[in-house]
């Protein structure tokens, strides 16, 4: 369909040219080295700082990320149930899958919408090994009560924060309360190194094991001589420099992507607040019309504007997106992950995995909610759209 508003594309490029500056001054040396190296290595120092953990890892995604925390867990607790979102990204559900785990799937908040707190608590059995929770386009999905009862359980929790940097809970960023804790830097998220993303932690061991599984499993990668002498010692058959621990892959990074997160993280703060601000806006310019405007923004790092129906109306469903597409804003329906992952595919052949339907909540978002994008140099024309779109639904 022709446009007759604004331009307003989905996502915008996050780099600066200083940024392609800093790369630029990297390849600029006599000898650079490109593949993990020490860029990477004081990318995750800064990173471990900036969020406040003790460590952390890079990878080459986000994805890795998500693979990599679920491949340890399964060497640390054997395989079993894993609390997951059907409102997520799809690696975050196939990384459980891929180490053997069975995802245990629940209903989310709709004020977060991420999982509710009650029925991962009501859904914990002997065989969970670990709560997989999404901090879904910037909300903070944890409450008192479910670190409470996480603890007094002894059940470990996972953060999924690829959408949310900087957001909190109780003013303390999110992807500090759990065991480990996913990060993306995917081209538009907060900050961005194209591709690439990181696992903070606050556990030594599972960091060292990290580190080992990242590089196909080898032992050489550990940051401790003692830990490599260790193993050498226990196989004395085998050159200590090729000494594979795990069944793991390449998930390193590169210096290059490295750079330019040592360059991106220096506005993150900074961008974080604009994209707040942005997200205030917005929901003004949505007040009073079809659109659900009673999210608990508290500590909110907006990621991308959130369109929730209030009712549901597949008619009028079909108008909004009819009136978005002739204003030029572009959006995708569903939400994080393209709405309820019990709808797709890769999921039908896999045992025990409820009807979609079964959790209304996110079904509901599957149907009736768009995400359009938010970014720190937002053109300020999109609220007035906004609320012309208001305003002409309301005439509908």
């Amino acid at each position: 369909m022709k446009t007759h508003g604004i331009k307003w594309p989905l996502m915008s490029n996050n780099l600066s040219r200083s940024d392609l500056n800093s790369v630029i001054k990297l390849l600029e040396n006599d000898d650079p080295k490109l593949t993990n190296g020490p860029a990477v290595k004081e990318f995750e120092e800064q990173w471990s700082r900036w969020l406040g953990v003790k460590y952390s890892v890079m990878l080459n995604s986000g994805a890795s990320a998500n693979d990599l925390t679920m491949l340890a867990l399964r060497e640390i607790t054997g395989t079993g149930e894993v609390i997951v979102p059907a409102l997520t990204w799809v690696s975050d559900i196939a990384s459980v899958i891929n180490a053997g785990h069975k995802p245990i799937f629940v209903d989310i908040d709709p004020k977060t919408l991420g999982m509710d707190a009650d029925l991962i608590l009501n859904s914990i059995t002997p065989k969970t090994k670990a709560v997989f929770l999404t901090h879904v386009l910037g909300f903070n999905a944890l409450s008192d009560k479910l670190l409470l009862e996480l603890a007094k359980r002894d059940v470990i929790l996972i953060e999924d924060v690829c959408e949310s940097h900087g957001a909190k809970h109780n003013d303390q960023k999110v992807g500090t309360f759990g065991w480990a804790s996913n990060f993306s830097f995917y081209y538009a998220h907060h900050m961005t190194t194209i591709e690439g993303g990181m696992i903070s932690t606050n556990d030594f061991n599972l960091y060292e094991m990290l580190r080992i599984m990242r590089s196909h499993g080898m032992v050489r990668e550990a940051s401790l001589d003692k830990t490599r002498n260790f193993y050498a010692q226990k196989h004395p058959d085998l050159n200590p420099d090729f000494i594979f621990l795990y069944p793991s892959h390449n998930m390193r990074s590169t210096e290059i992507n490295a750079t330019l997160g040592l360059s991106q993280l220096k506005s993150l703060d900074k961008n974080i607040s604009l994209r707040k601000a942005n997200f205030g806006e917005f929901l003004k310019s949505i007040e009073g019309g079809v659109f659900r405007t009673d999210f608990n923004i508290e500590g909110n790092s907006n990621y991308a504007f959130t369109l929730v129906m209030k009712n549901p109306d597949f008619v009028l469903r079909d108008k909004i997106e009819n009136v978005l597409n002739m204003k030029g804003i572009e959006f995708r329906r569903g939400l994080a992950g393209g709405g309820n992952q019990l709808r797709q595919p890769y999921l039908k052949t896999i045992e025990g995995i409820p009807t979609p339907d079964s959790l209304p909540n996110v079904d509901f978002i599957h149907h009736f909610s768009w995400y359009i994008g938010n970014y720190p140099n937002i053109n300020s024309e999109i609220y007035i759209e906004l609320k012309d779109l208001v305003e002409r639904l309301k005439l509908a």
